[in-house]
């Protein structure tokens, strides 16, 4: 009897510590780029393991005050790339645009292949939706860097 004791125990609580290992925060990481857009500090990307590119979008919110030991993260839309190494700066026109600019771009589908298919990417963080913006004048041979 003591046995089916223990097991329920451990059944219990397992299912507890689940619960508190899936709250919605970010993977550590490594190579990412940040930004601030008004009172929200966006994180882009980065290196979840050293073969695994990060494609995830997360900010917090600094317009309230929270506990640093549990920072409410908040996910946002996807990238439509995995980037690592790259760097991004804040539009002054709007205070709202971000462009990630260089760094390495990774094409994330059944396969993770490495790709220089754009050197800058655009984020509306009022509307969440990502660009590729058509820049004139472009020097072609220019690469991505990091």
């Amino acid at each position: 009897m003591k046995s089916l004791y223990y097991i329920l125990f451990f059944a219990i609580f397992s299912s507890v510590y689940f619960f508190v290992v899936c709250q919605n925060i970010p993977s550590p990481r490594r190579q990412q780029t940040s930004t601030l857009v008004g009172t929200r500090l966006y994180v882009f990307g980065g290196d979840i393991s050293p073969t695994l590119p990060s494609n995830e979008v997360w900010y917090l919110d600094l317009s309230s005050s929270f506990n640093i030991s549990t920072p409410p993260w908040h996910s946002d839309v996807a990238m439509p790339i995995g980037y690592t190494f790259g760097t991004s700066c804040l539009s002054p026109i709007d205070n709202s645009t971000v462009f990630l600019i260089g760094g390495r771009t990774w094409i994330i589908a059944n396969t993770i292949s490495f790709s220089y298919t754009s050197s800058v990417y655009k984020f509306d963080s009022k509307t969440s939706q990502w660009t590729t913006p058509t820049i004139s004048n472009f020097n072609s041979s220019f690469e991505a860097r990091n």
